[in-house]
């Protein structure tokens, strides 16, 4: 439900090329790709350490921030894959409605 209580998708009503969100200059095969993606392991692996570190309260100054940085690219990373299936599924629904 959104805001005002409709069950409605009211962003699928909006033309995608009026629509910010959408990621309309890459492919579908980039798109999914995108969607895909995960950390590297190697910084997987450093982001799991920084926060056991982090549980215990054992970061020094710089390794905070390091953790904050890393924090930042996962969520910065979430929102990236998530775009891009929210543009692959408005292709998708264009596509079934024309």
């Amino acid at each position: 439900m959104n805001a005002v209580g409709s069950a409605s998708k009211p962003s699928e009503s909006v033309p995608m090329h009026d629509d910010p969100e959408l990621m309309t200059s890459l492919s579908a095969e980039e798109l999914e790709a995108l969607a895909e993606c995960i950390l590297s392991p190697s910084l997987q692996a450093r982001l799991e350490e920084l926060q056991s570190q982090n549980r215990e309260g054992l970061l020094s100054t710089a390794e905070r921030r390091e953790l904050d940085r890393l924090l930042q690219q996962v969520d910065q990373l979430a929102i990236l894959k998530t775009r891009a299936r929210y543009t692959l599924r408005r292709a998708n629904v264009e596509a079934i409605g024309s």
